[in-house]
């Protein structure tokens, strides 16, 4: 349901337009045409035909030219001499028309891959087409800057080494979509590019239905709500995401909410995003006056104790209270779990949905909650 984002499907262009299920397929169809061997710097032509026509230029391409993903496509598109369409310059959505002559300079394809790592993993479902894994907390998708290891892309190249989709090309084998590093859950991986491109097609669409289960600090004043705001990066800090009403380039959000359980001082809730945008579900919580716990981000802390859940305090006088007892720490991140996804196989378009039980941390948070903090 949520097309890319941390909370989201992983696409790096979240907002892309949907094109119909039988364009998808085509483009299949289209990746087993062998195109001449051009070489790396020089200007590959090729001429829209009337099958083709109305396609997106950057699935042409992808069509086209397999060994890239769409996201070294897009970002080729968009630079200025990278490609052109009967020599004007388009967005990644330019719809091509019969006869239209696309030129793309050829680049060199990343070549990095996945060191393949060791690291266990809760497989959920698994056939021939792909995985759901249930993703631990402080787990990052994809290596990125201080997080070469350990990752999500390093386990599943260990785990199914050989049978991981391309069409994200070699740093991210397999991967359909992501969550941020502290959301744990339910997450789809593709086994070949058919099935990822299948899986793609329904996230792009909205017809996989993802839902979340957050523990927020704060409760929502109604049992049921629907936040519709834009989201567009803050203005400040790099790292943020923001709700932006007056950015012209912040993109539409919206997530349905409703309220399972309330407690004096928290809630659990379920999240139904409909949009995909990065940190969607911790914003629009936010904006309710009701962060998820643990999210620093967000919320302003990062854990959350024992003796802050009973209402223990220390008595102890002032000079003494190096000597209390640390506090028991029951969450040190955000409270934020993918738990249910839904979606159709590619093989036999069965629609099936996948649950990811609740993690140690946020099940024996909501003990505890219901033990001190019950409304009854």
């Amino acid at each position: 349901m949520t097309p890319n984002s941390p909370d989201e499907p992983f696409n790096d262009d979240p907002d892309m337009e949907l094109e119909p299920l039988d364009e998808l397929e085509s483009v299949d169809s289209a990746r087993e045409w062998t195109p001449p061997p051009e070489k790396v710097g020089e200007v590959a032509k090729r001429v829209v035909s009337d099958a083709e026509a109305g396609w997106r230029l950057d699935l042409f391409l992808a069509a086209k030219f397999p060994q890239y993903s769409r996201v070294l496509i897009r970002k080729a598109i968009q630079a200025e001499e990278g490609v052109d369409v009967s020599g004007r310059h388009g967005k990644p959505s330019f719809r091509l028309r019969p006869g239209d002559v696309v030129s793309f300079r050829l680049v060199e394809p990343p070549r990095e891959s996945p060191i393949p790592e060791d690291v266990p993993l809760d497989v959920l479902y698994e056939d021939d087409d792909l995985a759901v894994v249930n993703k631990p907390a402080d787990m990052v998708v994809h290596p990125a800057r201080g997080h070469w290891s350990g990752t999500l892309v390093g386990a599943l190249a260990h785990r199914f080494a050989g049978q991981l989709s391309q069409n994200r090309g070699p740093a991210r084998p397999g991967i359909v979509h992501r969550l941020d590093r502290d959301t744990s859950g339910a997450i789809i991986v593709a086994k070949n590019d058919q099935a990822h491109a299948y899986l793609a097609a329904q996230f792009e669409q909205k017809r996989i239905t993802k839902e979340y289960f957050a523990i927020t600090l704060g409760g929502i004043r109604s049992d049921r709500e629907v936040v519709d705001l834009p989201i567009g990066h803050h203005p400040k800090y790099r790292v943020k995401m923001a709700i932006a009403p007056d950015d012209p380039d912040a993109k539409p959000a919206i997530t349905y909410f409703e309220v399972l359980e309330r407690f004096r001082g928290f809630s659990a809730v379920r999240c139904l995003p409909k949009t995909g945008r990065t940190h969607q579900i911790r914003l629009h919580l936010q904006s309710l006056g009701c962060p998820i716990l643990c999210d620093k981000l967000y919320g302003g802390r990062s854990t959350l104790s024992h003796e802050e859940i009973a209402g223990i305090v220390d008595r102890s006088p002032r000079g003494k209270r190096e000597e209390a007892p640390e506090p028991t720490i029951v969450l040190a991140r955000q409270a934020l779990h993918a738990r249910r996804i839904t979606f159709e196989l590619p093989s036999t378009r069965e629609k099936i949905e996948i649950e990811a039980p609740l993690p140690e941390d946020m099940a024996r948070t909501l003990d505890e909650l219901r033990e001190y903090r019950s409304l009854e």
